[in-house]
């Protein structure tokens, strides 16, 4: 394989995704303006559902168009994947600017889950793309009631690194509390950006944190921020989601261990737990001490059943040690998913196999569904 002598960074891609009317046409409008946004590429669906207000200077070619201050909308043509890839390929071949950013909105209420495998799994666009994070729209007018009726749109808030609660200028006090409440207890690390309050801006909803193999300064805590490591018990099956009939499905937890794991270890847990609940294991995002290379943290950043491939960082970035395994999931018996890991991690409980018990038989530990 040949290798360029000056390879480029790969360009961070945010997905945008909300409610149907929930802003984010607007905030994207918005964004766009912004002198920060320089060099984003924006894909969307059709021209037509997405009235971008710039200045249109030049229809560039083929589905690009080149906005007035230098960014570009492009339209999904087949499958994501061959639109990013073409994009990459136009870049590379010189026939665009090299990207600073691409933001893929997506349409109403589409789960954004094969979209961020799509940009994790795909081969050729592993080294062009890496995922920065999904930004989540929720209108505070319709919010509640939009995910009462759809799951999608708690699935599209679970799985959200940044939320951003639009109309709350139109709301009532009662109905934005309400609302970022409910917001709170689905994704308890994303923070709830308002725009009417002018707080989702192009600094705090990109850059969030995510792993860049490519630099040190990569912020653990912010990325895995979901929740805290020494909460080892949160639930969402609590009094506040009485009435929502969708909440108390999907849940966000940790997994935590203080001392190093070995990378087979962490590997095979991956493995079966992909292997017997990967449909809902939405996102899983983790930072772990493996025996091999305890200097060197492993990063590992999942979508249902497909793992981008683990990346090793050069150095503990906040000097924290340990294993922290984030998991947002939908219809996943967290119990199981504990005792798995510990019996794994070398901590099984009473009547729990072991690690070799489980390799011999995948199916020994209970709470297994297919």
């Amino acid at each position: 394989m040949a290798f360029q002598t000056a390879p480029r960074q790969p360009v961070p891609v945010s997905v945008l995704t909300g409610f149907l009317g929930a802003g984010k046409t607007t905030l994207l409008n918005r964004l766009l303006k912004a002198p920060d946004m320089a060099g984003t590429a924006v894909i969307i669906n059709e021209f037509g559902d997405v009235p971008i207000d710039h200045l249109l200077v030049e229809q560039a070619s083929d589905g690009i168009i080149e906005l007035s201050d230098g960014c570009l909308c492009c339209t999904v043509r087949g499958e994501l994947v061959d639109t990013l890839a073409d994009l990459a390929d136009r870049v590379q071949t010189g026939r665009l600017a090299p990207l600073a950013r691409v933001v893929v909105e997506t349409t109403g209420l589409a789960d954004p889950c094969p979209v961020l495998q799509s940009i994790m799994a795909h081969p050729a666009l592993l080294a062009a793309y890496r995922l920065d994070g999904v930004i989540a729209v929720a209108d505070a007018l319709n919010g509640e009631a939009t995910l009462d009726a759809h799951e999608e749109a708690v699935r599209q808030i679970a799985v959200a690194d940044r939320i951003v609660l639009t109309k709350s200028d139109l709301a009532s006090a009662e109905a934005v509390a309400s609302l970022r409440a409910r917001l709170a207890r689905l994704n308890p690390g994303a923070p709830i950006l308002d725009a009417a309050g002018g707080k989702a801006d192009v600094g705090s909803l990109f850059d969030c944190g995510l792993y860049d193999p490519s630099t040190k300064s990569v912020d653990v805590e912010r990325w895995l921020r979901a929740v805290a490591a020494d909460d080892h018990h949160h639930h969402d099956h609590d009094h506040a989601n009485h009435g929502h009939r969708h909440d108390h499905r999907f849940e966000t937890f940790s997994l935590t261990l203080d001392r190093p794991i070995a990378f087979a270890a962490v590997a095979n847990f991956l493995d079966l737990l992909r292997s017997t609940h990967g449909e809902g294991l939405l996102r899983m995002k983790g930072i772990v001490e493996t025996v091999e290379e305890p200097e060197r943290p492993l990063v590992i950043h999942g979508v249902r059943r497909f793992l981008h491939p683990p990346v090793r960082l050069a150095a503990w970035p906040d000097g924290r040690r340990g294993t922290r395994l984030v998991l947002i999931t939908k219809d996943v018996p967290q119990d199981y998913v504990r005792r798995l890991f510990d019996a794994f991690a070398g901590r099984p409980g009473i009547d729990t196999p072991d690690r070799t018990a489980l390799e011999d038989n995948p199916l020994a530990i209970g709470g297994y569904r297919p």
